[in-house]
């Protein structure tokens, strides 16, 4: 319920900015390519300037998430070392157990008789 309430409070603002700015910024822009022709055709791009923007906000998250996927990759590595030896003392545990349960499943046996 609360991850719903946050979602709510942070993305609906974010959409209605997104949508704003979309509307606001409708005119046709260039982006040139070529910096020694500006005017060069086969380098440039023609399209609405929020088409822009949302490009540049797509790209600087994928950027971002990368840059911390990246980041975090020795915390994933560690937590999968650490959760292939708490298996491996787990079973370890198990086969205690059960040796145990053995040794003083034979150990009754002898005081009985």
């Amino acid at each position: 319920m609360a991850r719903k309430l946050i979602n709510i409070v942070i993305l609906v603002p974010v959409a209605i900015i997104l949508i704003v700015l979309s509307v606001a910024n409708r005119g046709a822009v260039t982006l040139a390519l070529n910096p020694f022709d500006p005017g060069d055709t086969v380098l440039s791009v023609n399209a609405p300037f929020f088409v822009f923007l949302f490009l540049a906000l797509m790209i600087g998250m994928v950027i971002g998430s990368a840059a911390t996927w990246f980041k975090q990759g020795k915390y994933r590595k560690k937590a999968r070392q650490e959760a292939k030896e708490a298996v491996r003392w787990h079973t370890e545990a198990d086969r205690q157990r059960e040796r145990a349960e053995a040794v003083s499943g034979s150990g009754n046996s002898l005081t009985s008789a």
